[in-house]
């Protein structure tokens, strides 16, 4: 028997793309209302969540002919929509970063491109809407199997681009997951300023988990005071989830702070993250206090988990 698709099976697919190109909107010279290309605007996109990103590294990435990403550059840099730096190691290349015209370019595109979204999937009812979630989800896991299955997830310790991403990601997640609004993110800022600052990398860590150049998610401990460490910011992105990434990550704060000679490690949750708080039992952790609060949402119970550390 043919392992090979079949013509229908190949028309079938065809005709799905045809179909959702049209929906969607792609095939319009310009996208959502802009006077930018498709491809302009996921070019945006990549230096909205990747500052400091090289031309190489995104035409490399996006699959991009270097001469049409560099005209591309040209022009975002003649309406002032991106500036770049030189590179202190390497002479060579430059680092791309958004202006504030290009950051209010690319948030009006976000929200134009997350309202034709939240159009098309509220015409369905929640079954149908569930459903085409499943269906695309199948189709993004089945085709990425076929070039990153094998691909090693990596940790690594944090370098210039990663602390913005870390307060950006958890401020997007944790709104769309749970509604928690933008004082949550100033938390999180305020946390990574004070690491970045203050970082000890005899005491103090954090891991960035990244495959094929794409950050996965990310874990700090950080120093309470010469006894007592804290986990803090953990998060493991969406698509990544079920990979083991979240126990990974927590068994790496737990075996840097043998290490480091504490005595303790706390942590501080709240009682509606279930995937995090079963991760920290699974670890040891166990829950020693509980407040409610409503710092950045409605009804929230923050939670202090601890776990004692044996003496190395």
């Amino acid at each position: 028997m043919s392992l090979d698709p079949t013509t229908a099976q190949i028309a079938a697919v065809r005709g799905f793309n045809r179909y959702y190109t049209q929906r969607i909107g792609v095939l319009q010279e310009r996208l959502l209302d802009s006077p930018h290309s498709l491809t302009e605007v996921r070019l945006l996109y990549e230096l909205a969540h990747r500052p400091g990103a090289s031309a190489f590294e995104l035409a490399t990435d996006l699959g991009l002919d270097r001469g049409y990403l560099s005209r591309m550059l040209k022009r975002f840099e003649s309406r002032g929509l991106i500036a770049r730096t030189k590179s202190t190691t390497d002479g060579r290349r430059h680092h791309l970063r958004l202006m504030p015209a290009g950051r209010r370019t690319f948030a009006l595109l976000d929200r134009r491109s997350a309202g034709q979204v939240a159009t098309l999937l509220g015409a369905l009812d929640p079954d149908r809407r569930e459903g085409v979630l499943a269906a695309m989800r199948t189709i993004h896991d089945s085709l990425e199997g076929i070039t990153s299955a094998s691909a090693e997830v990596v940790l690594r310790s944090h370098r210039p681009g990663d602390i913005g991403w870390v307060v950006q990601r958890h401020g997007e997640l944790y709104c769309r997951e749970y509604g928690w609004d933008e004082r949550f993110e100033t938390l999180v800022a305020d946390i990574a300023v004070r690491f970045v600052r203050k970082f000890d990398p005899r005491r103090e860590r954090c891991w960035i988990a990244e495959r094929d150049g794409e950050r996965l998610g990310c874990v700090f401990l950080v120093a309470e005071n010469r006894a007592e460490a804290r986990l803090r910011m953990l998060l493991v992105e969406p698509h990544a989830r079920g990979l083991g990434l979240g126990r990974r990550l927590v068994g790496e704060c737990v075996h840097f702070a043998h290490a480091a000679g504490y005595r303790r490690i706390v942590l501080w949750t709240q009682s509606n993250l279930h995937a995090a708080r079963h991760l920290y039992a699974e670890a040891g952790f166990r829950k020693t206090a509980e407040t409610p609060h409503d710092d950045f949402g409605e009804g929230l119970i923050a939670e202090t988990w601890t776990l004692d550390l044996a003496t190395p």
